[in-house]
């Protein structure tokens, strides 16, 4: 018997536990299992392979059971979800159920879950910007939130490290709002937005159109080809899954990396309890994880622990990890930890239309709009509110249909193409302030299906965001009014915090351990052999996609981590 659970411990242990097989949950296992690591990677939840697990992605719209529309039962399971611009009956199947991950929301938030190999990282949006030294100086320069320990230099080659091998479509625009990486080649602009481009140009030459970053493979290069990944199609069916690996996702790109080096152990349909701590070591000794499906725990062994569950449950697994050492949540000295949670504002729309190109329109599809980096400001302290926003900017030219009549006539006039002018349109992406009243905590009589206690969500809007959002419709009505658009609309989308999948904060970076709770390797002050390098780290938001600065910061923390471990200091 003896034997048997020496065996047992030693099957439970490894070099490295990754918890989250996400956006950067799939690079830390990617980088660590290269660097030799024995790793074990944990999943809350289903296994999803690349190709074979995308059920949906070739189906055509008469082929699903209710044309793409989800039932009034699968809306209500999904509530929350069924919110989110891309879910649908062919991509349900990679949203979590509300109904299943219940959470308790003191103020109205949306908190998009998606628990399978892969994560999120199968629903994002693609959308891939650098940031700049403008926005890791943000905090210090207006003084809300706390200095960032790391600038733009710290983090470019990480970036490129990426970059190169996600392969990043884009144009070398050389602004210092949006540094430039390594890309692939770029998608081409519609003449509209051509047009705009100039038109911005010559009126506000301080407000640059580009064409938008994606994480799409416009022209794969080896690298690509050696993990098996094709040239995208321009297909758009992106949030099902994608068979060619056209897009960046962990379960195309960086989890078959990791496998291919024999030392990565995924375990899917694992739900992380907590961490384990020992004080006389002071250092996380490993986890414990409850089998999603029998209830039963176990807990797994290592030498270092990376956190990358999605931002609100890397605050939840470490809130709950509690002992004698950290009654309120391990590394939690300074009482901050669930707190300063920020997230991208949404509720900016603003559309148009335009007379001229008449003779043109467009051809095929693409995975991405143009793009407006961040103008206000930036290099001074220039409107009534902190921060600023960016904005997308997207043409389309639609058929005007003439639905008369009925029969052969009818039919004729449907599918006979004349189109209309040309319709433009501006989405916002605001900067939020991370603030000490913004929290996620542990609710203290409500637990999960799995005995663990719910989050409790507050977070709102709050006065800079509503200043914020007046001078988007402000500056790009004027801004549209000069490039001659007509039939300018403002709108609020309504969308609530939390609905873009991009809340971050709770366990933020930073220099002084009793303002933050990680340093500027993403180390717990207070427990070395423990990294967060997921959405939970961010000590503010910017205004860019924060998709790729997670790769990047993850890529980073595990060079230092296996570094510190080489050299026994952890």
């Amino acid at each position: 018997m003896a034997n048997l659970i020496i065996d047992t411990l030693k099957d439970r242990t490894f070099d490295a536990i990754v918890i989250g097989s996400g956006m950067s949950g799939g690079w830390a296992a990617k980088e660590l299992t290269e660097k030799g690591l024995q790793t074990l990677l944990l999943e809350r939840g289903r296994d999803v392979k690349h190709v074979t697990d995308y059920p949906t992605a070739m189906l055509n719209p008469w082929e699903f059971d209710h044309r793409k529309q989800v039932p009034r039962q699968t809306k209500e399971a999904y509530s929350i979800a069924s919110k989110n611009y891309a879910f649908y009956e062919g991509s349900a199947h990679f949203y979590a159920s509300d109904a299943d991950n219940p959470y308790v929301q003191d103020k109205p938030f949306d908190w998009i879950q998606g628990y399978q190999v892969g994560g999120r990282s199968l629903l994002w949006g693609r959308q891939t910007q650098r940031w700049s030294d403008f926005d890791f100086s943000g905090p210090a320069r207006d003084g809300f939130a706390v200095d960032w320990p790391i600038r733009y230099a710290d983090l470019a080659p990480w970036y490129s490290h990426v970059e190169r091998f996600a392969g990043i479509s884009g144009n070398r625009d050389g602004l210092a709002t949006l540094p430039d990486g390594e890309f692939l080649p770029p998608h081409q602009m519609s003449c509209v937005e051509s047009y705009f481009k100039q038109q911005m140009s010559q009126h506000y030459p301080d407000r640059p159109v580009v064409i938008g970053r994606v994480a799409h493979l416009t022209q794969p290069k080896p690298i690509h080809t050696q993990q098996g990944r094709g040239q995208c199609q321009h297909r758009t069916l992106c949030e099902r899954g994608c068979p060619l690996g056209g897009y960046y996702s962990s379960n195309s790109s960086t989890i078959p990396w990791a496998l291919k080096t024999g030392k990565l152990t995924l375990r899917p349909d694992s739900v992380v309890h907590s961490l384990i701590y020992d004080p006389v070591n002071e250092k996380a000794t490993g986890v414990r994880v409850i089998d999603a499906h029998t209830g039963q725990m176990t807990e797994y062994y290592a030498r270092i622990i990376f956190l990358n569950a999605s931002a609100l449950n890397t605050n939840r697994i470490l809130l709950n990890s509690t002992s004698s050492r950290f009654p309120n949540g391990l590394g939690n000295d300074s009482g901050l930890m669930g707190t300063f949670i920020a997230f991208h504002s949404y509720r900016g729309r603003i559309t148009a239309q335009y007379d001229g190109f008449a003779d043109s329109t467009t051809w095929g599809r693409r995975p991405n709009s143009s793009y407006l980096p961040r103008f206000r400001n930036v290099l001074r302290q220039e409107t009534d509110f902190l921060r600023g926003y960016a904005t997308t900017f997207a043409t389309s030219r639609p058929a005007q249909v003439d639905r008369s009549g009925f029969g052969a006539d009818l039919k004729d006039r449907l599918t006979a193409y004349t189109p209309g002018p040309w319709h433009v349109l501006s989405g916002m992406m605001g900067e939020t302030i991370p603030k000490a009243s913004s929290t996620v905590r542990l609710d203290p009589s409500r637990s999960d299906r799995f005995g663990i206690p719910q989050l409790r969500v507050s977070v709102a809007y709050d006065e800079n965001d509503e200043k914020m959002l007046r001078d988007f419709y402000e500056q790009f009505t004027e801004m549209y009014e000069r490039a001659g658009f007509t039939q300018i609309q403002t709108a609020d989308t309504g969308r609530l915090p939390g609905s873009e999948n991009h809340e971050m904060g709770g366990v933020r970076m930073g220099h002084d351990p009793k303002t933050s709770l990680l340093n500027r390797w993403n180390q717990l002050h207070s427990c070395k052999n423990v990294f967060v390098t997921d959405g939970a780290c961010m000590t503010s938001t910017s205004t860019q996609n924060p998709s790729l600065t997670y790769m990047a910061l993850t890529a980073r923390a595990t060079d230092y981590a296996v570094r510190q471990l080489k050299a026994l200091k952890l």
